[in-house]
C-alpha cells in the first residue's frame, strides 16, 4: 500500500505560481509512477502530467504545457509540481495518483492509477 499526501495549495492571483507536492508513504516511492489530476464541480476528472519512476519521462496536458513542471525527488519520497503564469481556469481541486512501474513508462488515464490522495484546492483569481 502507498499513501499519498498532496500539500501546496492555495489561493493566488493569475499571473502567479505555486508548487504542490505529493509525499508518499507506506512503501519505496522510486519504483512507482506518478501522475497529477485536477477536477473542478460538474467537471470530469483532467489529466495535468505524468512522470516515471527515475523521472526520465514526462508527459503534460496540453493545457498546462510549458507552464507547468513535474518532477521528483524520489529520496524525499515526494513528487511536486510546479505551476507558473496560473490561470483562473487552473482553478480546481489537484490530486496526486500513483502506480508501481519499473519500466520507465508515464500514465494519462486515470484508470492507470491504484493510489490516490485526497487532493489539495487550488484558486486562481483574475
Amino acid at each position: 500500500q502507498v499513501q499519498l499526501v498532496e500539500s501546496g495549495g492555495g489561493w493566488v492571483q493569475a499571473g502567479g505560481s505555486l508548487r504542490l507536492s505529493c509525499a508518499a508513504s507506506g512503501r519505496t516511492f522510486s519504483n512507482y509512477a506518478v501522475g497529477w489530476f485536477r477536477q473542478t464541480p460538474g467537471k470530469e476528472r483532467e489529466f495535468v502530467a505524468s512522470i516515471s519512476w527515475g523521472g526520465g519521462r514526462t508527459v503534460y496536458a496540453d493545457s498546462v504545457r510549458g507552464r507547468f513542471t513535474i518532477s521528483r525527488d524520489n529520496a524525499k519520497n515526494t513528487v511536486y509540481l510546479q505551476m507558473n503564469r496560473l490561470k483562473p481556469e487552473d482553478t480546481a481541486v489537484y490530486s496526486c495518483a500513483a502506480r508501481r512501474d519499473g519500466n520507465g513508462y508515464v500514465f494519462q488515464g486515470q484508470n492507470d492509477y491504484n493510489y490516490w490522495g485526497q487532493g489539495t484546492q487550488v484558486t486562481v483569481s483574475s
